[in-house]
């Protein structure tokens, strides 16, 4: 019976959200956090004192194979979400993106195969795909790498997918499109817009306005993760969380706009653009598969996601930066 889990990358966004979730669902939790000299548990600090006894932090960092071997010990599963992410940022430093998202997950497959783990959920993305050759798309689309990050992360996939045919390791890779809600980074598109929105500006910055996403709300991709984890047909499977909708970016900032400051106005920056042949231009993926094997559904409409998103982003002490995040 699995009770004790690992999650790596807890400190984050969707991690700190999964997190809490497995505490309340009775799981034996473990969190690693990247170690940070100020003892910071990310976004795990926020959380209620009551969630946080019940879980015990280890501070480390994944490229440390021999640490993380050590620390793998009495796991029954790992949810491995520990990554780079920022996609703008791969440009800058992609060196350091193979590091924590290729050899990280390495190292953290290596860790496993010595610790009898009984199953480990490796994080994709949906930026593995590329633009979107047919919709909606499925797992079975192509994958083009079209940043370092989806590179990073092809790797990543490729990796957990040789170690299940090589070891016959417990692995499923869960493939997320565009998460969204609550705690998200405010480099993100829909924190971007909303700070901005907040912070009293009447020019809303953005790159491109015409590609789409499928986006989901956070507490729905937990979900996701959950009914992936609790599933005993997954093994060795690729399986997305996705709306099965799109929207485009143009379309996503108007209707944020009318729920915040119908005045405002949409304004191209040239500086928010990602170079011409990295673009993305359509993401659109089916939540057939995870349907089917698991029954999962979206709980959350766009537009509930959204007012849960600017509601909590309105009492957040974040909403003080809103002057960096409209340059």
């Amino acid at each position: 019976m699995i009770r004790n889990v690992l999650v790596t990358g807890a400190e984050g966004f969707i991690g700190s959200h999964l997190t809490e979730e497995l505490v309340f669902k009775g799981y034996n939790v473990k969190a690693f956090v990247f170690y940070n000299s100020n003892n910071s548990w990310g976004w795990l600090d926020t959380l209620s004192s009551d969630v946080k006894k019940e879980i015990e932090i280890i501070s480390g960092d994944i490229r440390d194979a021999d640490f993380l071997r050590r620390k793998i010990l009495n796991i029954d599963m790992i949810f491995h979400l520990a990554a780079l992410i920022a996609i703008p940022f791969s440009y800058e430093s992609p060196d350091l993106y193979i590091d924590t998202n290729v050899r990280g997950t390495l190292n953290v497959l290596q860790a496993a195969r010595y610790g009898n783990v009984q199953k480990i959920l490796v994080t994709s993305t949906s930026e593995v795909y590329g633009t979107a050759r047919y919709v909606p798309m499925d797992e079975n689309h192509p994958l083009t790498a079209q940043s370092p990050y989806a590179a990073s992360k092809i790797a990543s996939d490729k990796i957990a997918e040789s170690f299940f045919r090589s070891y016959s390791l417990p692995v499923v890779i869960v493939r997320p499109f565009n998460t969204y809600g609550p705690r998200q980074s405010l480099r993100a598109v829909i924190p971007s817009i909303i700070l901005q929105l907040l912070g009293g500006s009447q020019k809303i910055q953005l790159g491109s306005v015409y590609p789409t996403r499928d986006f989901t709300y956070v507490k729905d991709t937990v979900k996701g993760f959950i009914s992936i984890a609790e599933s005993d047909k997954v093994i060795g499977e690729v399986i997305q969380i996705a709306s099965g909708h799109e929207i485009s970016i143009g379309q996503l900032a108007e209707k944020i706009i009318n729920l915040i400051n119908p005045s405002a106005q949409i304004c191209f920056d040239q500086e928010r653009l990602r170079p011409q042949n990295s673009e993305v231009f359509r993401l659109f993926g089916s939540n057939e598969k995870i349907y089917r094997i698991t029954g999962w559904q979206p709980d959350y409409s766009f537009d509930e996601g959204l007012k849960k998103t600017i509601e909590w982003m309105r009492q957040s002490s974040q909403l003080e930066k809103a002057n960096l995040y409209q340059k």
